[in-house]
């Protein structure tokens, strides 16, 4: 039997419906998203765009990038191509798409490749996709290229593998409201592909790509373009739904909800449900159903409903507490806003009489599931039963609300006497409902059923026949005493529901207002200091409670800002803070960590890490929050912890901006260097070649021709240390024989290594390495440069090759005085300084152009001081650069 059609009675989204109002109004945008390059984006993307043309489509191709390709260059061919602008840029010119040319041609479609491109200073915006984004404003469809790297999101996870972090980047956004569609190539094929010369010409072979093309990466990055695309699917589709108002889960994608409860064990089910969650790549959502029931829950529920929710948020999960009838009726409705696909759930060891009052949530939501799959985690018995014996006990409410509702019943009868001779005894039953409906409304359910019954009796013993006897003579009193006594449980029952239903519903309210007030106060906050005030203002207002605020200053936890102002912290106190800013968890009273303090410290914890810790106190000196509010709280930590966040990120982008400024005018200036006094030095050299014909002999011939060699290759340095800022290292990787390479540096160095003794101890029979010959002469001519100055006038050095089981090694040794302790890293950093050398009096540049190529060849160096006294500097080839490695396998 086929199933049914899902329902079609659910009201459609307003905000689904303004959000696609706003879409029609733009443009369409795809994206064709790929792993890695070479996919085949911009093949694919072109492809498309000349079969519209074809087609009549009104298409022009604003910006493409071909990479040399000539099967891609030949898909240009009939098709309008807008001429790009030029711009001047440290003088050369570049082309930019021209997107004013565009907007005033106004295709129907737009092709512009690399969405996630920076542009050249001096355009209007310095994102392509900003570009992009104004071309869709002004209705343009718009089909673009996009690697997965490039997505903001994902940028630190790519990294994390292919140890290259990518700079441009579009923002998650983007993808909202877009198509998506994949341009997928298998890992293997990818790579034929680059051997063969189709993805890039061999001149473009750069560092960064070249970490890329390996089958790990490659897969990696193929299995989040996937599901980067899955969720944008499904995502799209779910607006889709909250437009048209269907209903269904439509489980095209996974989407978890988790159900907790105050029973013992929640901690385990939400555990449980972060392991689903990551096996299934899915989103989550913890929920707590708030029902007339929650109100008789102490504080231990209390606290372990609080504990779970912050423990969900701490794990990733969106967290949420919302008001029901009852449990069933809440979970339905998440289900249905959330299109939940899989439901977890705790099942606890309830008494029949549990659920035969309140049924069974479990097994009504099993029946009732349709393309829904629960997942039932039993609850520990024990705990479970205990729980529920003190929920019993707890829920008949206070022995005053009986005593206060029998003087309502005596103040009832006391007046019905006084009135029975003008309204009759008929009339009187009709009185005994007030006090029921009072205690109902102000104590509760069963206090009201306690009034009921005693109401009922009252009404038996003073006004019906024989009085002052629980007897009843006439047939018909008793069925006035048995409507009596049905009318008022039911009036009670009624009342107490509604009266318990008012008060989570104007409480939730409450917390929700206060709550976006809080994050738009925040969001106005600029600063530390008036995020940290706003801070403690609100969780003072909110929870009736001394705050302060702890932050980082010089290297010590300090209070920014304390509400009361004056409100001091004891050592205990400031241990308990310290605990919990290193630990990242909560620490101080109602914890588990440093009870004795008088105040609780929660981190403002982040994906930075923890920024601040918020201490809150209580004026008596218990606990400084109750159960009931704990939830509320772990909201305003989060809340105030997304805005030292923000506040964070924001610093780094201002301090980023100034690295980047200093680094364009440092590499403009060293470009400057490096190319201007190549002419000077040119002529430097012919005239002392000329005065070495007229005077061979000079006794300052050798040192000027020495001085002008080290000139060269310091200028040399300069400018490819731009290059290698810049990124424009070319790789030519080809087997090399390691014993011909340092020949030939020493050779290049004969006149400064007059007077040294080489000890060449590099074996013939060495594997051969795979790198780029250019480079490593490079990197060996600035180490042995280095080691010439800082082995002394006539100190020997070793040059000494070596083959381990996981690689050949090549070391350059000195008989120097050796490095500082603790430099043996920073001695490669830019412009860094040691003892002799570049490490001494030199430009600070050999080393770290040295290391900067090695790091382009994917070899390992590294410095250290020699057992037997003098510095040592190690280059290492790892098995996979071996040929003979690499040809076997």
């Amino acid at each position: 039997m086929p199933p049914a059609a899902p329902p079609t009675d659910k009201r459609p989204s307003p905000d689904a419906l303004l959000r696609q109002a706003k879409l029609e109004e733009r443009g369409r945008l795809k994206i064709f998203l790929g792993a890695a390059p070479g996919v085949g984006k911009t093949y694919a993307m072109l492809t498309e765009g000349a079969a519209l043309a074809r087609e009549g489509a009104d298409v022009v191709v604003a910006v493409v990038e071909t990479h040399g390709r000539a099967e891609t260059e030949a898909l240009l061919d009939g098709m309008e191509v807008i001429p790009r602008r030029e711009i001047d840029y440290r003088g050369h010119r570049l082309g930019e798409m021209d997107l004013d040319a565009v907007l005033r041609r106004r295709p129907a479609l737009a092709l512009v490749d690399e969405y996630a491109h920076s542009n050249v200073e001096g355009g209007r915006h310095p994102k392509r996709w900003q570009d992009i984004d104004e071309l869709l404003a002004a209705g343009i469809d718009v089909y673009t290229t996009l690697n997965i790297q490039h997505v903001e999101s994902l940028n630190d996870v790519v990294a994390s593998f292919t140890r290259v972090r990518v700079r441009e980047t579009v923002p998650d956004s983007v993808f909202e409201g877009a198509e998506i569609k994949i341009v997928d190539l298998p890992p293997d094929e990818l790579i034929e592909r680059l051997k063969d010369g189709k993805v890039y010409v061999p001149q473009e072979a750069s560092r960064a790509l070249g970490h890329f093309f390996s089958k790990p990466n490659l897969s990696a990055l193929r299995e989040m373009a996937l599901r980067r695309a899955a969720l944008s699917v499904d995502r799209q589709m779910l607006h889709d739904l909250d437009a048209t108002g269907l209903a269904g889960t439509y489980a095209a994608g996974e989407r978890i909800l988790v159900a907790i409860s105050e029973q013992p064990g929640a901690d385990a089910l939400v555990r449980t449900a972060k392991r689903l969650a990551d096996g299934l790549n899915a989103p989550w959502t913890v929920v707590h159903i708030e029902t007339p029931r929650s109100e008789t829950f102490g504080d231990e529920a209390r606290r372990r409903i609080a504990a779970s929710l912050a423990l969900a948020a701490t794990l990733g999960a969106t967290i949420a507490t919302v008001p029901s009838e009852n449990v069933i009726a809440g979970l339905r409705g998440q289900i249905e806003a959330l299109r939940a696909t899989q439901l977890v759930i705790g099942r606890s060891q309830r008494s029949w009489w549990f659920e035969l009052r309140h049924g069974s949530v479990v097994e009504a939501l099993i029946r009732e599931a349709s393309g829904l799959a629960v997942h039932v985690i039993p609850s520990p018995e024990a705990a479970t039963a205990r729980h529920g014996r003190e929920g019993w006990a707890r829920g008949w409410g206070r022995p005053g609300h009986y005593a206060a509702a029998l003087l309502l019943i005596a103040a009832t009868t006391g007046a019905a006497k006084l009135s029975e001779r003008w309204i009759g005894t008929g009339a009187v039953d009709l009185l005994y409902l007030v006090p029921v409906i009072i205690a109902a409304t102000l104590y509760g359910l069963r206090p009201a059923l306690f009034a009921s019954i005693v109401a009922a009796l009252a009404f038996n013993f003073f006004f019906l026949e024989p009085r002052h006897t629980f007897t009843i003579a006439d047939p018909q009193s008793v069925l006035t005493m048995l409507l009596l006594t049905g009318v008022a449980a039911v009036t009670s029952n009624l009342a107490g529901r509604l009266r318990t239903r008012a008060r989570i519903g104007v409480r939730s309210a409450q917390e929700n207002a206060s709550l976006a007030a809080f994050a738009q106060i925040l969001a106005r906050a600029s600063d530390r200091e008036t995020t940290a005030a706003v801070t403690c203002d609100e969780v003072s207002r909110l929870l009736g409670v001394r705050s302060v605020l702890l932050a980082d200053r010089d290297g010590l936890l300090r209070p920014l800002v304390a509400r009361p102002a004056d409100a001091a912290m004891s050592p205990v106190d400031q241990a308990a803070a310290e605990w919990a800013w290193t630990s990242g968890e909560p620490a101080g009273r109602g914890t588990s960590t440093l009870v004795a303090s008088d105040w609780q410290f929660h981190p403002l914890k982040t994906g930075l890490g923890v920024l601040a810790v918020l201490g809150v106190a209580s004026e008596d000196g218990g606990d400084p929050v109750s159960p009931g509010p704990a939830a509320l709280l772990s909201t305003l930590v989060g809340q105030a912890a997304l805005a030292h966040e923000r506040l964070h990120l924001e610093d780094e982008m201002r301090s980023l901006s100034v690295l980047e400024e200093r680094d364009r005018l440092r590499a403009a200036l060293l470009s400057s260097i490096g190319h201007d006094l190549r002419t000077p030095l040119t002529g430097v050299t012919a005239a002392i070649e000329a005065l070495a014909g007229e005077h061979p002999d000079a006794a300052a011939l050798p040192v000027a021709r020495a001085e002008v060699s080290r000139l060269r290759r310091f200028l040399d340095n300069l400018v490819e240390l731009v290059r290698l800022d810049a990124g424009g290292v070319r790789l030519d990787l080809t087997p090399v024989d390691l014993t011909d390479v340092v020949a030939a540096v020493v050779h290049d160095l004969k006149d400064p290594l007059r007077g040294h003794h080489i000890d060449f101890q590099v074996p013939a029979g060495l594997p051969l390495v795979r790198v780029d010959e250019r480079l490593l002469h490079h990197i060996l001519l600035n180490l042995l440069a280095n080691a010439i100055q800082h082995g002394g006038n006539d100190g020997p050095i070793g040059i000494i090759g070596r083959r381990t089981p996981d690689a050949v090694t090549l070391t350059i040794r000195d008989r120097g005085p050796g490095l500082e302790l603790g430099t043996e890293r920073s001695i490669f950093d830019t412009f860094a300084q040691g003892k002799g050398g570049d490490r001494h009096g030199g430009s600070g540049l050999g080393l770290a152009i040295a290391k900067g190529f090695a790091d382009a060849l994917n070899v390992g160096i590294a410095a250290a001081n020699h057992p037997e006294g003098g510095g040592a500097f190690t280059l290492t080839f790892p098995n996979e650069l071996i040929a003979a490695a690499t040809d076997s396998s």
